[in-house]
């Protein structure tokens, strides 16, 4: 009787819930919690890249730490769905603390962007009307590199290791050197223009996101951009090559998010 009770009992939790539970394994981001009366469909995280609208309409590649959320309206809970609009504005409203910018907005996507410690998060909202009975969110974290390295650190290990690797930033699949990374560019240059006798090689190196010839490719637009760059503040050309490696040599586990960041690097090696 009493195992009888117990297992009524679980049917009317059920019964009261809807059924709705969450995927299994799957959980709100720390940054953003759902809408009322949600449930999550599915759930995925890993390292990867996606393409998020910006301002002018046009899809921009984001490549960080992406997690993604697909929520379900409970439809049994004697609700209204929210409207997409007050979907994202309650994720607005969340973000303030963080300097949340707007970034697009239209009837069934946006797309936001804020500032969290010494990440940059990028936020997709995705939904299949303009009644959101269903909305995926994208999000995107990107850990910013410290920036603070000097031109006798880059000496020093120049003299001691005969090479360094520097987190020289660049648009993902681009080679446009990022302005968060031009304070790196100003060392390298204060470096060779405090010995006229020293030469370099500057040698790009990739993840193995993409294919082979691709990522080899992007490697030596890269180290020719750090290249252009010095020659362009006044270092002669002479004394400078580059070389595009791609994926071929790898100091780190590709198959971890930390990996992936070590093996995009740029390298500076003593001539």
């Amino acid at each position: 009787m009493k195992k009888l009770m117990i297992t009524l009992s679980v049917v009317l939790m059920c019964i009261a819930n809807g059924f709705s539970q969450d995927a299994e394994g799957c959980k709100d981001h720390p940054l953003f919690n759902r809408m009322p009366n949600y449930t999550i469909r599915e759930c995925s995280a890993n390292f990867g890249i996606t393409d998020l609208v910006m301002t002018d309409g046009n899809s921009k590649t984001i490549e960080g730490y992406k997690t993604m959320v697909t929520y379900d309206f409970n439809t049994e809970s004697g609700k209204q769905a929210y409207s997409f609009y007050q979907v994202v504005k309650n994720y607005e409203n969340a973000l303030v603390k963080y300097g949340v910018k707007r970034i697009y907005l239209a009837s069934q996507y946006a797309t936001l962007f804020c500032k969290s410690g010494n990440k940059s998060v990028w936020l997709g909202i995705d939904a299949a009307s303009d009644v959101a009975e269903s909305y995926t969110l994208t999000i995107v974290e990107i850990e910013e590199m410290k920036q603070d390295i000097q031109a006798s650190d880059i000496l020093d290990a120049l003299n001691k290791d005969g090479f360094i690797a520097l987190d020289i930033l660049f648009e993902t699949g681009k080679y446009v050197i990022q302005k968060e990374s031009l304070p790196i560019i100003d060392q390298i240059y204060a470096m060779l223009n405090s010995d006229a006798s020293l030469q370099i090689s500057i040698e790009g190196h990739t993840d193995n996101v993409g294919d082979a010839a691709s990522n080899k490719t992007l490697s030596s637009n890269r180290a020719k951009s750090v290249m252009d760059a010095l020659i362009a503040k006044g270092i002669d050309k002479k004394r400078l090559t580059f070389i595009g490696w791609g994926q071929e040599k790898p100091v780190a586990d590709n198959r971890t998010p930390e990996g992936k960041a070590k093996n995009r690097r740029v390298e500076i090696v003593k001539k």
